[in-house]
């Protein structure tokens, strides 16, 4: 069986990023287990369903440790096609061999071949472009409608505002999912985020695992004696307990004294729990004015969360994967976070048919950074070829009207797989609304038409196979059981499922297994002698 998907590359810093998950962690899963009688959504995890978490033993496949490189391998080719010449082509985590076919095309392999899937697969390159800003609008025709992927660029350093005040909320997750690498990683990252605020700056520290605890009770001014007052404190850091990030959301999203400033949220943490509906509820409820901005730890963060999270927060996602690379990518992002170039961002689109304005995504439109586009997708029946951007330019108001370019793909013809990013988008604007009160009989009924009309898997519709080739003779039965996977490269066992190893079954039941098999050793030698 083969399965396609579509998803838009991720672009910072002048580089295109892919990233492909190969492993899930082990989630925290809070609240008050069920009764197996009364309640059992049926799955063969090491955790059983909470009132919280209902489904939790589907989402707690056996975990294995300790196993050799050939247990869960996974071999990777990639056959790269970017129209344009590279700088750059590189992996993250795996060496790779690269092949130049042609003229920007690529096929990219492991280096040596097949490797566990204990981390996630992430390919860079670097195109080579004109350093200017620019708008790009990538077009398809499709079954009568139109549909555009507009990305616009931030200016040159030259034309980047003077510094804008800022209040710079820090939280970040102390349990025990983020002991050893993660948590070194998410100590430097909170260093070099307090290295780049200014006077004027207004800041706070807080960290969560079962306990939420602020460096202050409210934001501080980023002076020398309270710097120096957070270094420490973020020096002594230490990864223990649960995951409880519900509160620490509530209490980092909640602004007691509004300052006026800027007000940038950053969420530093793998991302490792079962309750993220609850999550974008506090966020949809809470998020006021603030931004947020999730930076994802370790070797298999929770990205779906994250990534959303800070889609409804107006902010972005940041991937950090070893620590060897904390200094760059956290230093990326902070100086962006430290450079706004567009604030309260809002597209105007001029077309012809005024009665039917384009369907745009995000409605909200995120702010626009130093070193990163901004990417918007619309519908439409006839493409604007105008667009009038306005917002805030530091302090003062600003507006600018752009003309749109039909940017051509390789081949000569308009870019495809377009309408399939802009529904995918659609079809999560409709499903947050879920968390906003909108019925669910009408958050269903949008999404699966977009899902049917545009071949989209979603929460209501899926892929279906069908294989006519016999497996199985006609009378044996069907056997369920659970998929064990490999713990996350850097992840230690003793730390997140405490004194018991994490094994492909359910350890605690395995130990009092073989303690009861001791004792009737013993007491048949006993009873021998």
């Amino acid at each position: 069986m083969e399965i396609e998907y579509q998803q838009q590359l991720q672009w910072r810093d002048g580089e295109f990023t892919l990233r492909f998950p190969t492993v899930v962690g082990p989630r925290y899963i809070p609240g008050t287990p069920l009764a197996a009688a009364a309640h059992g959504s049926g799955g063969h995890g090491w955790a059983p369903d909470t009132d919280q978490v209902p489904d939790a033993s589907r989402i707690t496949p056996p975990v294995v440790t300790g196993a050799d490189s050939r247990f869960n391998a996974l071999s990777i080719s990639a056959l790269l096609d970017t129209g344009i010449a590279l700088s750059e082509l590189s992996s993250a985590y795996h060496p790779i061999a690269v092949a130049q076919l042609r003229p920007g095309r690529y096929r990219v392999t492991l280096a040596s071949g097949d490797v566990p899937a204990e981390r996630d697969f992430v390919l860079r390159w670097r195109p080579v472009l004109a350093a200017q800003p620019s708008a790009a609008l990538f077009s398809e025709h499709w079954r009568g409608q139109d549909y555009a992927l507009l990305m616009l660029m931030p200016p040159q350093q030259s034309a980047i505002p003077q510094h804008i005040a800022r209040e710079l909320v820090l939280v970040v997750d102390t349990s025990g999912s983020m002991h050893g690498d993660s948590i070194e990683q998410a100590r430097a990252a909170l260093l070099n985020a307090l290295q780049r605020l200014r006077p004027g700056d207004r800041f706070n520290v807080v960290q969560f695992s079962d306990q939420v605890r602020a460096l202050y009770g409210q934001a501080a001014p980023a002076d020398p004696a309270h710097l120096e007052q957070a270094r420490r404190y973020v020096r002594g850091l230490q990864a223990a307990g649960g995951t409880e990030m519900l509160p620490a959301l509530r209490h980092a999203l909640h602004d007691p004294v509004p300052s006026g400033l800027l007000r940038q949220v950053v969420f530093i943490t793998d991302g490792a729990v079962g309750n993220e509906q609850a999550l974008f509820r506090a966020l949809v409820d809470e998020i006021g004015a603030s931004r947020l901005f999730t930076v994802g730890i370790g070797s298999a963060p929770n990205a779906l969360f994250m990534r959303k999270a800070a889609a409804f927060g107006r902010g972005s996602f940041t991937y950090i994967g070893s620590t060897g690379e904390v200094e760059q990518r956290v230093a990326t992002l902070f100086r962006q976070l430290s450079m706004p170039v567009l604030t309260d961002v809002r597209l105007h689109w001029q077309t012809q048919d005024a009665a039917r304005p384009p369907l745009q995504t995000p409605q909200a439109v995120p702010d626009l950074y130093a070193g990163e586009p901004l990417v918007v997708a619309l519908q439409a029946r006839a493409l604007p070829h105008r667009v009038e951007i306005e917002g805030r330019l530091g302090a003062q108001p600003w507006r600018q009207t752009l003309e749109l370019p039909q940017t051509m793909a390789p081949g000569g013809t308009l870019a495809g797989g377009v309408h399939v990013l802009w529904a995918r988008r659609m079809i999560d604007d409709w499903m947050a609304r879920l968390l906003t009160g909108d019925p669910p009989d009408r958050v269903r009924e949008a999404v699966l038409a977009l899902a049917l009309d545009h071949h989209l898997v979603s929460r209501y519709t899926s892929l279906v196979a069908v294989d006519h080739t016999p497996t199985r003779p006609d009378a044996s039965g069907f056997a369920t059981a659970a998929v064990p996977a490999r713990l996350p490269a850097g992840w230690s066992a003793a730390a997140v499922f405490g004194r018991l190893p994490g094994t492909a079954t359910p350890a605690a039941l395995y130990l009092l297994i073989g303690l009861a098999g001791l004792a009737v050793a013993t007491l048949l030698a006993r009873w021998r002698a």
